[in-house]
């Protein structure tokens, strides 16, 4: 059946060839007639290759108590393990992603299990968002379906990240994050196919109470010579003062080269808020040939009348952050003159 819908910065050498190669018989499969039309210049569709069946290992006798144990011997930071396949059609103009199966899922579900299912985007722009069925009871489940982003140019592929984030199905609630990853495609050659296994990692949504969010738009107008940032707002800011249960946080920038703090900026403090609204701008040149070893190093700050000014958390953008960041920074170069927004979790380091 076809349906429509729609980076761990690990290094690209660990992932590896593989000489399977069924995927091409999906990229030639005939189109379901209940596709709407017109068709956009872009598409994504979704073919399943393989039977509904769960490999679980954990829904026979005992196989709660065995997810218990498994629980409670893991750490946070372990939440299991994805395989997917990539390969790209030239002919076509097509990238394949099949999502095969994961293993070792923490349980979500008082029963000791999980209802998984995986989102498929390509960052920084998911409109072509698709995800697999839900797999009920297990925490070993085996989706192998196929996600065909169609009339998609190499060149345009380069600039994206493939973003692959495991969910729990709740019937009654929102879906619980599970674990994701990111893998940027840069750096990939597509003259061969790839097809790995790689550990999830913990979703940012778990962590994003911690320090808060900050949300930032970035343009860089390369004729001029300037790159800007619009310090556009916060939420969930971590509480600094205990005694009114809020913060008094303002935000500095510091547009850095080579490692190197050239200039700074920062906004007006908001008193006793936690969600504060900034909505400011700044404007730094950057040349072009400067721009690849330029970052930007957001810090939202606490302000304190009497002693030293606590920091919040912190972001860098630059094209060697983390994986969230760099999609952003490539946004902006990939989008001149035009300003990209996205949120960004705030870290303390």
């Amino acid at each position: 059946m076809i349906r429509i819908g729609h980076w761990i910065s690990d290094s690209t050498h660990q992932l590896f060839y593989s000489a399977q190669d069924d995927i091409p018989e999906m990229i030639r499969s005939p189109r379901a007639k209940s596709e709407p039309s017109p068709r956009p210049p872009m598409r994504a569709r979704q073919k399943s290759a393989g039977s509904d069946e769960n490999v679980n290992g954990t829904t026979g006798p005992g196989g709660a108590s065995s997810a218990a144990a498994l629980a409670m011997s893991r750490s946070p930071e372990d939440v299991g393990e994805i395989h997917f396949s990539m390969k790209y059609d030239f002919q076509q103009n097509t990238f394949v992603v099949r999502v095969i199966e994961a293993k070792r899922l923490p349980a979500k579900d008082f029963s000791g299990f999980s209802d998984p299912y995986c989102v498929v985007s390509l960052l920084p722009k998911d409109k072509y968002r698709l995800q697999t069925k839900i797999k009920k009871r297990t925490l070993n489940p085996r989706w192998n379906e196929s996600f065909l982003f169609e009339d998609f140019p190499i060149e345009k592929l380069k600039t994206r990240t493939l973003h692959l984030h495991v969910f729990d199905y709740d019937r009654f609630s929102r879906d619980d994050p599970i674990g994701e990853l990111f893998i940027p495609l840069q750096d990939l050659d597509f003259s061969q196919n790839y097809d790995v296994w790689k550990p999830l990692l913990p979703p940012k949504s778990e962590t994003k109470n911690k320090y808060g969010e900050i949300l930032l738009s970035l343009k860089y107008n390369v004729t001029a010579g300037q790159l800007t940032i619009n310090i556009i707002k916060c939420k969930d800011l971590r509480i600094q003062d205990i005694a009114t249960h809020s913060s008094d946080p303002y935000v500095k920038i510091w547009l850095m080269v080579d490692g190197k703090k050239l200039e700074k900026r920062k906004t007006k403090t908001y008193m006793r808020e936690l969600n504060p609204t900034f909505n400011e701008a700044f404007t730094f040149n950057v040349s072009m040939h400067q721009i690849r070893e330029t970052s930007l190093l957001v810090t939202v700050m606490d302000y304190d009348k009497i002693g030293r000014n606590d920091l919040i958390g912190r972001v860098v953008l630059s094209s060697r952050s983390d994986p969230s960041a760099v999609a952003h920074w490539n946004a902006m170069l990939q989008y001149p003159k035009e300003a990209v927004s996205q949120w960004h979790v705030l870290k303390d380091t």
